[in-house]
């Protein structure tokens, strides 16, 4: 299992730091938020990209992920949101990372209608994806939280650079077992995202397995290469603990969960 975090926990928080956060911990790799409010995002400059690619190539860490906020199921007009599929995509390549995180973002729509959406613009996207060499993944979020949702899109799409991430906070609130989230996701899985929280009406961070999250029964349908991020939302929780203090303890609590299937 290989093991990374997202900078959702560190908001703000320059590059050379984030990295050897994540090399002093015994992290493989970052998924980066990619917002303008912070180091990294689509507006950087080429010299600016160079500069965070070879940072992390120094320290020995991954960017796994960028991790954009383009919603592909929308309502409104597809161009907005392809140019920003586009843009995404290509930061990524320019950082090395193989994969780009994208939220559904249905809203109150019809929800064939929002699939159809969804899949018209994943799709139409795709073949830069691939072009560049990058996934894009869609995440169980928002209007298509359960496993089934996102993979009812993934699967309408049938590219191979049009993936799933799963988010298990969310398939959890959807009602959805971990193996059946894993069933359906894996024929398009990149890599998981794990949380822990307190109940369904209190989603601030914990320290993992200071929850209620399924964690051991998720982390069992994976294979032993999985790639598993700590998405720990302190940006979104600001009186939440620290993620640094957290970091050795919930990569020690992931590993003691037990060995994934091999």
């Amino acid at each position: 299992m290989k093991l990374a975090f997202s900078t959702l926990g560190v908001p703000g928080m320059p590059v050379a730091e984030v990295v050897r956060l994540a090399s002093g911990h015994g992290y493989q790799g970052v998924e980066l938020r990619a917002h303008p409010e912070e180091p990294v995002h689509p507006g950087l400059g080429p010299a600016e990209r160079a500069a965070v690619a070879d940072e992390f190539k120094r320290g020995g860490v991954e960017i796994l992920t960028v991790a954009g906020y383009a919603k592909a199921a929308a309502a409104g007009d597809d161009e907005p949101v392809l140019a920003e599929l586009a843009g995404l995509v290509e930061l990524a390549h320019d950082l090395g990372a193989p994969y780009v995180r994208v939220f559904p973002g249905g809203g109150d729509q019809d929800p064939a209608e929002a699939d159809a959406v969804a899949a018209r613009r994943l799709g139409a996207a795709a073949p830069h994806a691939a072009d560049l060499g990058v996934r894009i993944l869609l995440e169980t979020h928002d209007s298509h939280r359960a496993g089934a949702d996102v993979a009812r899109v993934v699967g309408t799409v049938g590219h191979g650079r049009i993936g799933a991430l799963w988010d298990v906070m969310h398939t959890w609130l959807a009602g959805e077992e971990p193996a059946a989230s894993h069933a359906v996701l894996a024929p398009h899985l990149g890599y998981v995202q794990i949380k822990d929280i307190a109940s369904a009406e209190d989603t601030a961070p914990l320290a993992l397995g200071a929850g209620v999250l399924p964690l051991k029964a998720c982390l069992d349908t994976l294979d032993a290469d999985s790639w598993v991020c700590w998405e720990y939302e302190k940006r979104w929780y600001p009186g939440a603990a620290g993620l640094p203090e957290l970091l050795t303890a919930g990569r020690e609590h992931v590993l003691r969960l037990g060995s994934p299937k091999q």
